[in-house]
């Protein structure tokens, strides 16, 4: 009995992992269009309000802080299907979409 109500609780902890991690990556996703679309206006609205070298650095900061933010998604992903490479066979991954 003891052990069977552990095993309900360990699947549901399991299945709360996979919703965290698709959360998880869902906002970084989230994070990089932001950074993406800030580098955009700072790159071309900020001459206006900030020196060329200035403007440049930030954009090009925002643009490689909106890269890590899609490449972190993709590494996530990847790690979690090398921990679980049963669960990928059977095409229950709840990292992509339907």
């Amino acid at each position: 009995m003891k052990h069977a109500r552990f095993m309900v609780l360990g699947n549901l902890t399991e299945q709360s992992m996979d919703d965290k991690l698709k959360r998880k990556i869902m906002l970084f996703y989230v994070g990089g269009i932001i950074n993406a679309l800030l580098g955009l206006f700072v790159l071309i609205e900020g001459l206006s309000f900030l020196p060329p070298d200035t403007a440049r650095t930030l954009g090009i900061i925002f643009f490689v802080f909106a890269a890590v933010d899609f490449y972190l998604p993709y590494s996530l992903k990847q790690r979690w299907l090398a921990n679980n490479p049963g669960k990928q066979e059977q095409g229950s991954d709840p990292v992509q979409r339907p």
